[in-house]
Formats: C-alpha cells, sequence, structure tokens
C-alpha cells in the first residue's frame, strides 16, 4: 500500500456534509481490500510518521498554522494507542497533547466551551484532544444527570439542547478554522464485537488489566445510544472546514495509517515553507559566520 493509495482511501472515510449521512454505511471493519503483516504495516506507519515530522517542523518554524485533532471513540477504539503512535516521531515541543476527564466544579461555573478555548494549540502547533467539547453532545446526552449537574437556567435545557449544542460546535470549529487552525475530526469505529474482544484481551493479559474498567461493561448496554448521539454529532457538524473521518477501527494498524495520512495531506496543502531571512538578517548572518571562522 503506497501513500497515493492511501490518501484515496481517506477520501471515503472524509465527511464534509452531513446530509445523507448514517454511520451504519460505514464498515467498522473496512481497510480498503488490503491486509498486511505486521511488519509491512509497521514500516509504512514509521513512513508516515516520518513525513508527519517533516511537516511539523515546518508548521513549527513557519509559525503561522495551528492543527487541532479531534479524537472521538467509544470505549477500547484505540485512541490511545493511535496517538501514542501517530506522534511516536513528531517533536514534542510543537505537540499539547490534553486528554478531557468529567468536567470539575470550576469547568461546571463556566459554558461547556470555556475548558476547551483554553486547550486550543497556538500557531506553529499540534493540539491533540483525547475526547473533546463532543463529549458534550455525546455523554451528556446519554447520561442526562451529567447535564443536571452542570447547572444550566431551566429555560435553557429544551428538547432543542443537543441541538443547539451542535450548532454551537459547528460555529465554533468554523471560527477557528477563519482564524487558521485547521480541524480535523476522527471518530475511530469499532464494532461491538471487536469491543467485547478487546475487553477479554484486558482481562485476560495482566500488563493489561489496568486498562479495564467495570464501568466500561456498563456502558455496552447504551451502544446504541451512543451510535445515534455520535450520527448525530457527526452529521450536523461535518463541513470542508472541519471535516470528521469515519476511521474503521477494527483493524489497528489500518486506523494508524489512515490518521497520519490524513494529517499529512492536509498539512502539505498548506504548502508551509521555512521562513526566509531579509537582507538585513542574511548581513548578520553573513557578520557571525565571519566572527566564528575568526576565532582561533
Amino acid at each position: 500500500m503506497t501513500p497515493k493509495q492511501l490518501r484515496k482511501a481517506i477520501d471515503r472515510y472524509r465527511i464534509t456534509s452531513g446530509k445523507g449521512f448514517r454511520l451504519k454505511d460505514h464498515d467498522p471493519g473496512d481497510s480498503d481490500g488490503v491486509h498486511l503483516d505486521d511488519e509491512h504495516a509497521q514500516s509504512l506507519l514509521a513512513a508516515g510518521v516520518a513525513r508527519l515530522s517533516d511537516q511539523q517542523e515546518l508548521l513549527y518554524a513557519q509559525h503561522e498554522w495551528a492543527l487541532l485533532c479531534v479524537f472521538q471513540a467509544i470505549d477500547a477504539a484505540g485512541k490511545d494507542g493511535t496517538i501514542k503512535h501517530v506522534m511516536s516521531g513528531v517533536n514534542p515541543q510543537g505537540v499539547q497533547v490534553t486528554a478531557f476527564k468529567a468536567p470539575g466544579p470550576e469547568e461546571l461555573d463556566h459554558d461547556f466551551l470555556w475548558r476547551i478555548t483554553r486547550k486550543l494549540p497556538e500557531r506553529g502547533h499540534i493540539g491533540i484532544f483525547n475526547r473533546s467539547h463532543y463529549e458534550e453532545v455525546l455523554v451528556a446526552r446519554v447520561h442526562p444527570d451529567i447535564l443536571a449537574r452542570q447547572r444550566l437556567p431551566a429555560e435553557t435545557v429544551t428538547k432543542k439542547i443537543w441541538k443547539n449544542r451542535l450548532s454551537d460546535i459547528a460555529h465554533f470549529e468554523q471560527y477557528l478554522a477563519r482564524q487558521g487552525t485547521v480541524v480535523l475530526k476522527f471518530f475511530l469505529h469499532i464494532s461491538k464485537a471487536e469491543q467485547k474482544k478487546r475487553f477479554i484481551e484486558r482481562m485476560d493479559t495482566p500488563g493489561k488489566n489496568w486498562k479495564f474498567n467495570a464501568g466500561d461493561i456498563e456502558e455496552r448496554r447504551y451502544w446504541d445510544e451512543y451510535m445515534l448521539a455520535y450520527e448525530d454529532a457527526i452529521a450536523a457538524t461535518a463541513s470542508p472546514e472541519a471535516p470528521w473521518f469515519v476511521v474503521p477501527a477494527d483493524k489497528k494498524w489500518f486506523a494508524r495509517l489512515v490518521v497520519v495520512e490524513a494529517m499529512v495531506e492536509v498539512l502539505t496543502r498548506l504548502r508551509l515553507t521555512a521562513p526566509s531571512l531579509s537582507a538585513e538578517g542574511r548581513l548578520r548572518l553573513a557578520e557571525a559566520r565571519r566572527r566564528l571562522e575568526a576565532e582561533e
């Protein structure tokens, strides 16, 4: 599988409009007809990470654009592993990773986007959101008691609250795009059967026991509700400026290849370049070199 083939593949997973979107039309086990052994998959990923590293260096040097990558998924879909492997060769100085947990007292005293805006990447940086503002239209929708803890005025909690929040998110992401922050959103789409398999593996492997949370089993009861919430969220917020990628995640190696290629593609499209020196800067550089060479 070549980068060119991967770019063609990710076009099928990129959602830029919610019109007619149905999650059931996307197969979590898809790999674009490609089957690779571990060695070949790791080799392709290493090549993709190297290209991402080159682009990230230019992003950092040019210091104009920022890239925000949002990762959302059901439990055990591989968010942590994907972030770990895709960002493995990138300079950590230019990357900010934020894992959003349940909001605390201070966060609950503000609007739901408050804590998000505080963690946005600065110019020249890549920001990684491991879960994000979308939790407020996913888990909060599936579990109404979470919404109740936000102490919203009763007049604002209507039947339209989820539609309104999704509209707010779409406008927020449009605003970010207009300010030079490129937004990519990845939904790692795993099947219920594969999730079960991964849960059992965590239980049976001592080195992975720490990953298992009994609450994850309880959440499986709400699978259909979560899938509906994800479908509505993707349909309402997919746009050319902030596309969603519905990434088949049953095969971890393929999910990682899709994510790294999507990141490389968007950064390449920015035509990033290292800053060039002005005439005055070149004179200072020449003088500095002359002084260095004159040292005994």
